[in-house]
C-alpha cells in the first residue's frame, strides 16, 4: 500500500466511521475502486480504527473523563452523578455486539463482504432512516434508559454488517423511541468507543500472533493521521448539522448509492 491509498482510506475510513453512511461498506467500495484487498490488511485497519476512537476521546474529552471517574465510582463507592447512569447505559449498550462480534463476525465477513451486499443494506439503512425520522416527530420524546438503550445496542450489533453504518443504525434506533437527535448522535459516539477499542484489540491480536506487518511504517502513520483529522472534523460536523437538520440527506445518499451498486453491479 503506498501513501497515497493509505491517506485515501485513512480519509475515508475517518469519515465514514462517524457520519451516518457505513465505513465498512465504503471501505469495500474503496477495496474494489483501488484494487486493494482490505480484508489482508489487518494491521491498517487496527491502525486507522485506533485513530478514530483517539477523534471520539478529543472531541468528547470532557464526557469521557466524567465516563472513567463515574465508572471508578462503581467500585470506590463515590457519589452517583449523571455520568454513573450513562456508564451503566453504555455496558448494557455494548452486549450485544461483543455477543454478535464473538459468535457471528466471521459468518457476517465471508457472508456480507461483497459489494452487492453492501448496496443492499445501504438502501435498507436510508429507508430506515426516513422512516425513523418520520416516527421520532409522532412519538412521545423519551431521554435515554434501560430499555431503549439495550435495542441501540442491538442496532450497533447489527453494524457489523457491511453496509449498516454503525452510528447511523444507533442514532436511528433512539430515533424511533423517541429520544432527542441530539442525544441520540453523543449516545452513539460514546457506546461506539468500548466497540471500536474492543475491535480494535482483537484485531490487534491477531496481527501479533500473525508476526506478520502487512503495511509499510509510513502508510500505517499517513492512514492514522488522515483518520483521525477527518474523523475529527466529521464528528463536529455531524453533532453541529443534528442539532438543526434531520438525517434525510444521508438517507437520499445511502439510498442513491445503494441503487447505483446495484445497478452497475
Amino acid at each position: 500500500m503506498d501513501l497515497l491509498n493509505a491517506f485515501l482510506l485513512g480519509a475515508v475510513q475517518g469519515v465514514t466511521e462517524f457520519l451516518p453512511i457505513s465505513s465498512s461498506g465504503h471501505l469495500v467500495l474503496g477495496e474494489a475502486f483501488l484494487g486493494l484487498d482490505v480484508a489482508n490488511l489487518k494491521s491498517f485497519d487496527v491502525v486507522v480504527h485506533m485513530a478514530s476512537l483517539l477523534a471520539i476521546v478529543v472531541y468528547f474529552w470532557k464526557d469521557v473523563l466524567g465516563l472513567i471517574n463515574a465508572f471508578l465510582g462503581l467500585f470506590i463507592g463515590s457519589r452517583k452523578n449523571e455520568y454513573t447512569s450513562l456508564v451503566w447505559f453504555i455496558i448494557i449498550g455494548t452486549i450485544p455486539a461483543v455477543i454478535v462480534g464473538f459468535t457471528l463476525e466471521d459468518y457476517i465477513d465471508s457472508a456480507f463482504r461483497n459489494v452487492a451486499a453492501v448496496g443492499m443494506f445501504m438502501m435498507l439503512i436510508g429507508v430506515l432512516f426516513l422512516l425513523g425520522e418520520m416516527v421520532n416527530k409522532r412519538v412521545s420524546k423519551s431521554k435515554l434508559n434501560h430499555k431503549n438503550t439495550f435495542i441501540i445496542g442491538l442496532a450497533q450489533a447489527c453494524a457489523l454488517i457491511p453496509g449498516i453504518s454503525r452510528s447511523g443504525s444507533t442514532i436511528v434506533a433512539g430515533l424511533f423511541q423517541g429520544v432527542d437527535r441530539s442525544a441520540a448522535a453523543r449516545f452513539s459516539f460514546l457506546l461506539g468507543i468500548p466497540a471500536i477499542l474492543g475491535a480494535g484489540l482483537l484485531t490487534g491480536i491477531k496481527v501479533f500472533q500473525s508476526g506478520v506487518l502487512d503495511v509499510p511504517f509510513a502508510s500505517l502513520m499517513t492512514g492514522f493521521l488522515a483518520s483521525f483529522v477527518f474523523g475529527l472534523v466529521s464528528i463536529w460536523g455531524l453533532m453541529k448539522f443534528l442539532k438543526k437538520h434531520t438525517l434525510v440527506v444521508f438517507a437520499v445518499y445511502l439510498i442513491g448509492i445503494g441503487i447505483a451498486i446495484t445497478l452497475l453491479g
